[in-house]
């Protein structure tokens, strides 16, 4: 019972025993059983290999091919033993050397020649081949599936777990069939050793009855050849199953679990398989010479097996169907499902319970109505569809206090003083405006919450006075036009594509998938919504990404070659309706220094300078940028095509929103100013 209880205990033993039957002799009765036992594990064999559908199914049968092959040459060696020790070797090799040849030696002799000629010449030479060639071509096509495999993932078709187990499949894969390869030899050694046993049991069974235990010629001739016949039949049967089913699985990848729990599970997971061949087994005992007695136990082993398997696997599917019937129900008793905790939502906007009448528009709240027009106005600033933003109270914020996430984490937060109204100062500030004294929480600049009555008196004095719900949207806004690039995702850029695909299929197709992959598409939009850069024009970005992406794959390089081709959109977003566009330079001493201290790395271009040149060079553009800003315009800052995307990255921690173009990016019908130039 242990040993059933631990099936890889019982598989090394039964090895063993192997062992064992080829050094210690084994009594007839019990060589019986063993022989339909060979018989009965090669009938399985075959039928599982014609049940599985993948080879990875029935991963140990190139070990379950040489433990078999081992045991038939077992039984072999103890049948030549009783038959030279005592002219007989039990009932079922007497009852193949007379009944199932008619007990004519020279046609039983016949008969087996042709079955070792059928399973050596067609079977296992094809199938030796087939094992070959199928584990040379599965191990050339490795390296495209592992490209195509990475491919699929930095495309985002597919996660990293998912990436890895297809990896492990195709590993287990090859192993197989590098096994196959060689298990299939297991095959062709025991055919031809086959035929030597059978040659030297009638050659040595001759010699010994005649010379040693002086059996007259004829019926020591009759005898031996009878026994060594079908010696061969009954071993070269199953042999020549094993042969088929080798055959049937190399011609449609090793195991993770060991062997004993893979032969149970993958062997005898079969209950039909096991009453067909309970059956077979006991009508084979029923209407031949063999007897009930030694196919009994193995045909009711087989029988009540594939029953209890049943009757488990019945168990099993009722089990997962009321486990199912009953989590469902206590799902539907839940408030929520736990699995939406799971989910990170895109935008999150919190809120304390003294905001709930800014939201509730029942209570006259109409913030609800401004989220959806941000979204529309991002639409068409950006080219983005902002995700929904998921609105929540929150008790453990202060009453009057909101914050802003994305993906989960806290971005931004603000505290809204509810009866006021929040007045920016025009630049001077009046003492006669009187209030809470704050900051904005959109973009910084010193701000009060003023009462009702202060309002008026702001308003007379040139402050800009913003109720509570559009200081929260104007938060809001900024917030999420400052994150843009965050909230575009591989399947953001995929409804994109999608939605331009309806009515510029050819814009599409042309870039996707042949010339860029989907992340590729996204890292080139997400650098321009980085850059506030609008992506609305999305069938010039496709068409220069087409044109250019034949020439590098470089999203850095593809982003600067978008930017080229959408000149004119820049110029216009950036510039002041009806004015010159005001840009800042370097000079040519300051240009030369960062040209000379320009770093090619392969994750791109940056600029390595001195820390205290670059704090001079920072500091003079934070100067003529800020006379940039007392004029009401944005700094542009403008540089030679070569260093704008270093020069960014340089600038963007001292100077978020200053625009750096380069020369490269400037419309022929702009006009064009100098706004003050940068020098050491």
């Amino acid at each position: 019972m242990k040993l059933l209880k631990r099936p890889d205990l019982f598989i090394m033993v039964f090895v063993l025993g192997i062992i064992v039957m080829i050094v210690i002799p084994i009594s007839k009765p019990l060589l019986d059983v063993l022989i339909i036992v060979n018989i009965f594990v090669s009938m399985t064999i075959l039928l599982v290999a014609m049940s599985t559908k993948e080879p990875l199914d029935f991963s140990v049968f190139p070990s379950m091919l040489l433990i078999t092959t081992l045991f038939r040459l077992s039984l072999n060696i103890s049948s030549t033993r009783l038959i030279l020790g005592q002219h007989d070797a039990g009932q079922v090799i007497a009852t193949f050397g007379q009944f199932v040849i008619g007990g004519n030696a020279v046609v039983g002799f016949i008969v087996f020649l042709i079955i070792v000629i059928v399973q050596f010449i067609v079977i296992t030479r094809g199938a030796e081949r087939v094992a070959e060639v199928a584990a040379r071509f599965t191990l050339d096509a490795m390296p495209g599936k592992q490209i195509a495999i990475d491919a699929d993932m930095n495309a985002g078709l597919i996660t990293e777990e998912q990436a890895r187990e297809r990896r492990r499949n195709i590993e287990r894969e090859a192993d197989f069939y590098g096994a196959m390869d060689g298990a299939s030899k297991f095959v062709k050694g025991d055919a031809i050793a086959s035929m030597l046993i059978v040659g030297i049991n009638i050659v040595a069974g001759f010699i010994v009855g005649v010379a040693m235990q002086h059996v007259p010629f004829q019926e020591a001739l009759k005898t031996y050849t009878q026994l060594s016949v079908g010696d061969g039949l009954v071993s070269q049967i199953p042999a020549l199953l094993l042969s088929t089913a080798t055959g049937l699985m190399v011609s449609r990848a090793a195991s993770e679990g060991n062997l004993g729990s893979d032969v149970v599970s993958q062997v005898f997971g079969y209950p039909r398989a096991l009453y067909i061949v309970a059956g077979a087994i006991f009508l084979l005992g029923l209407f031949t010479p063999i007897g009930i007695l030694p196919v009994l136990p193995v045909a009711a082993a087989a029988g009540i097996g594939g029953w209890r398997l049943q009757v488990a696997k019945q168990r099993l599917l009722s089990k997962q169907v009321e486990d199912n019937a009953r989590t469902q129900q206590a799902e539907t008793k839940k408030p929520e499902n736990v699995f939406n905790l799971l989910t990170v939502e895109p935008i999150e906007f919190e809120f304390g319970y003294g905001l709930i009448p800014l939201v509730d528009s029942k209570q006259g709240g109409d913030l609800l109505e401004r989220v959806v027009m941000i979204r529309r106005q991002l639409a068409i600033e950006l080219g983005l569809v902002i995700p929904m933003v998921r609105m929540r109270d929150n008790i453990q914020l202060k009453p009057t206090q909101y914050v802003i996430k994305l993906k989960g984490v806290q971005v931004s937060e603000g505290e809204i003083v509810m009866g006021h109204w929040l007045a920016l100062s025009p630049g001077v500030e009046n003492p006669v405006v009187e209030g809470v004294r704050t900051k904005d929480p959109a973009f910084g600049l010193p701000a009060i919450w003023v009462n009702q009555q202060m309002r008026v008196q702001a308003e007379a004095n040139g402050y800009t006075v913003v109720d509570p719900p559009s200081v929260i949207a104007t938060h809001l806004t900024e917030v999420l036009r400052r994150h843009a690039h965050e909230l575009l995702g591989r399947q953001e850029t995929k409804t994109l594509l999608d939605h331009v695909k309806e009515t510029n299929s050819a814009a599409v197709d042309d870039v996707y998938p042949n010339t860029l992959s989907l992340g590729q598409i996204q890292n080139v939009l997400s650098n321009l919504l980085q850059e506030k850069i609008s992506i609305r024009d999305m069938v010039t970005i496709l068409e220069t990404l087409a044109d250019a992406g034949r020439q590098t794959q470089d999203t850095d390089v593809l982003t600067e070659q978008v930017r080229q081709a959408l000149a004119r959109q820049i110029c216009h977003q950036f510039a002041l309706p009806d004015e010159p566009m005001s840009v800042v330079t370097f000079g040519p001493a300051v240009e030369e220094r960062i040209q000379q201290s320009l770093i090619q790395h392969e994750g791109g271009s940056f600029i390595g300078m001195e820390p205290t040149e670059a704090q001079t060079i920072i500091k003079r553009l934070q100067e003529e940028s800020g006379k940039l800003q007392a004029l009401g315009k944005t700094p542009i800052l403008l540089v030679h095509p070569q260093l704008r995307l270093p020069v960014r990255r340089w600038i963007v921690r001292y100077l978020p929103d200053a625009v750096v173009l380069s020369y490269n990016e400037l419309d022929p019908g702009f006009e064009i100013q100098s706004g003050g130039v940068v020098n050491l």
